[in-house]
C-alpha cells in the first residue's frame, strides 16, 4: 500500500506593504493609501470596512510617529488579508522598542492626560490587538485583526 502525500492548495495572500517617513506627512499617507488599498481589495472609500482599517491604521501611524520615533529611522505599515478570511491584519512598526502602547480608561473631563486614548478606538475596532518585538529588538510592531465582510465581486 502506498502512502498518499500530502497536496497543499495554495492560498491567496493579499498584502501592502510600504515603509513612510516618521512624520505627521508620513501619517497621513500612511492612512491615505492604506484606504486605497482597501479599495483596490474591493473594499469602497465609504464601507464600513474600510473605515475601520483605515482608523486603526491612522492611530496607530500616528503613535509611531509622536511616541515611536527614532532620528533617522521611518516607520513601516503592513496589511494582510488570507483569501476566504474575514480579517484584516494591520501591522504598524517603529523604532522606538522601549516604549510599548498602554492601553487606559478615557480620563475624566477634568483630568488632561491625553495618552492612550487612541488606543481606545483600536481597541473597539478590533477583535484583537497587541504588540510584538522583532528578532533582534530592532524595532517592535504593533498589530491589530479587524473583521471585514467579504469584498465587493
Amino acid at each position: 500500500m502506498q502512502g498518499r502525500i500530502g497536496v497543499q492548495v495554495p492560498v491567496t495572500v493579499r498584502t501592502f506593504t510600504q515603509l513612510f517617513s516618521c512624520s505627521p506627512r508620513g501619517a497621513r499617507l500612511a492612512r491615505r493609501l492604506v484606504a486605497n488599498r482597501m479599495d483596490v481589495w474591493g473594499y469602497a472609500y465609504d464601507s464600513e470596512a474600510s473605515e475601520s482599517v483605515t482608523l486603526v491604521v491612522a492611530e496607530l501611524a500616528a503613535n509611531a510617529v509622536t511616541h515611536g520615533r527614532v532620528k533617522g529611522r521611518d516607520f513601516r505599515v503592513r496589511l494582510l488579508m488570507r483569501a476566504g478570511e474575514d480579517t484584516v491584519r494591520v501591522e504598524v512598526a517603529d523604532g522606538l522598542t522601549e516604549r510599548l502602547p498602554v492601553l487606559r480608561e478615557s480620563p475624566g473631563p477634568d483630568e488632561e492626560d491625553e495618552g492612550g486614548r487612541g488606543l481606545l478606538l483600536v481597541d473597539a475596532l478590533a477583535e484583537r490587538w497587541g504588540t510584538a518585538l522583532c528578532t533582534g529588538g530592532t524595532y517592535k510592531s504593533v498589530w491589530a485583526e479587524i473583521r471585514v465582510p467579504r469584498p465587493r465581486s
